[in-house]
């Protein structure tokens, strides 16, 4: 048991990753309970108007679209740890302006417009950043792991998050529940100030580099990377219509359940909950994941997801999202380690950066068309319609990777036979 709990937490060895953790779980519970607070103000606002709360989803992450790519080239060219102290105290203070316009009575639906779309500009800086600091933090035999626990705090947090949002709206209102989140924000602050920067594993690459590292090279570097462009491609097309969850289900839970917070809260919960169960299930991993465990772990989230979209009751749609919430994250986790544990230093920033665009930044695409269909093709098929796309994918890129090695196996006997 020593042995595999000193597997499945061995990045927590090391201090700087050990605060970095620390402070992202702290920080992340209160994140959760403002995204369950902005979604039930926004049903509030509209009488439960599923197209605006997509409109809200992709304002959120319309900036993630257009920013996150220059966020990569300033991971790249400068200190990340400085880079994320900014943008955290950005984000608590957009927290602490809304929470005050709520709890005084003042908020508008333009007002969580204008918050969505700030946030969106910090995650879309701050994301990036993040996933390839964490590089920095242990050593590469580690970087599965720190990932995989990485996964583990988020999922921690989004369950945690929303079990408290669900309780705190009820009891308190949604005002409180944002002003909150500012306070908690602070912990990663803290965590990242007291952070070591000698033990940081910084890229050995010259300034005339880091000064030099353009957009487009990233992107050319991904292009003539076919190993690095399927899981990219697969995580494009599930993200932008199978991971659309802080939409459905709150559809779910008060059009199709007839149900309050705290029961999306509780759906959210139990997502979130195999979510965590798959990325621990992810830390014990120490190579390079291949290529068809990222494509079986996507075509059982899209069978899945398929499956809670015909649940025929609240008990068996909680139950089926505990398996879709651990295959969510299995592949995210796969995809995730197969892209950093193949990419070069110099180009990690903006590599990641990608993988965040396509995984988060196509949200103002898909989100405004789920929301639709949930509203005019009927609640639930935001749900069954972004499976059935998911596993299309995961089956049509399989299908590709089954050609292309049959092509590379067929070359190779060419060249044996002259």
């Amino acid at each position: 048991m020593r042995v595999g709990l000193g597997t499945m937490f061995g990045s927590l060895r090391i201090r700087n990753f050990r605060l970095f953790a620390t402070g992202q779980l702290v920080k992340l519970i209160g994140v959760w309970a403002q995204f369950i607070a902005q979604d039930w103000l926004v049903l509030q606002l509209t009488d439960n108007s599923a197209t605006a709360l997509g409109f809200v989803t992709a304002l959120q992450f319309l900036p993630v679209l257009l920013l996150t790519l220059y966020g990569g080239r300033l991971a790249d060219r400068y200190d990340k740890r400085t880079l994320l102290i900014s943008v955290n105290a950005a984000f608590a203070a957009a927290a602490i302006v809304l929470g005050a316009l709520v709890t005084t009575g003042s908020v508008a639906l333009w007002h969580v417009f204008g918050f969505a779309a700030v946030i969106g500009i910090i995650s879309s800086i701050e994301t990036p950043v993040r996933q390839s600091f964490v590089a920095e933090l242990v050593p590469l035999p580690l970087l599965p792991n720190a990932l995989a626990l990485s996964a583990a705090t988020f999922n921690t947090a989004r369950i945690v998050g929303p079990a408290i949002a669900g309780l705190a709206i009820g009891w308190f209102g949604v005002g409180p529940v944002f002003l909150a989140d500012a306070v908690l924000c602070t912990a990663v602050l803290v965590a990242l100030v007291r952070m070591r920067s000698a033990e940081l594993l910084r890229a050995d690459h010259a300034d005339a580099t880091k000064r030099d590292a353009r957009i487009v090279d990233g992107l050319r570097y991904v292009w003539r990377r076919p190993d690095l462009l399927v899981p990219i491609v697969l995580v494009l097309i599930v993200g932008m219509f199978g991971f659309n969850f802080q939409l459905t289900l709150a559809v779910m839970s008060k059009t199709v359940f007839h149900t309050g917070a705290s029961t999306f809260g509780l759906l959210t919960t139990a997502l979130a909950a195999g979510a965590l169960a798959g990325a621990m299930a992810s830390t014990g991993r120490r190579a390079r994941p291949p290529v068809t465990l990222v494509l079986a772990a996507a075509a059982a989230f899209g069978t899945l997801e398929i499956s809670v979209g015909f649940a025929p009751t609240l008990l068996v749609a909680a139950l089926l999202l505990v398996p879709t919430g651990f295959f969510m994250i299995y592949f995210a986790q796969a995809a995730n380690q197969r892209v950093q544990l193949g990419t070069d230093a110099a180009y990690r920033g903006r590599v990641m950066a990608l993988y965040v665009l396509v995984f988060l930044g196509t949200s103002p695409i898909g989100a405004p068309l789920v929301g639709w269909c949930a509203e005019n093709i009927g609640p639930r098929s935001g749900l069954w319609i972004g499976g059935l796309l998911s596993l299309l994918a995961a089956l049509v890129m399989a299908a590709l990777q089954v050609r292309r090695e049959r092509a590379g196996q067929q070359a190779v006997c060419v060249g044996v036979g002259q």
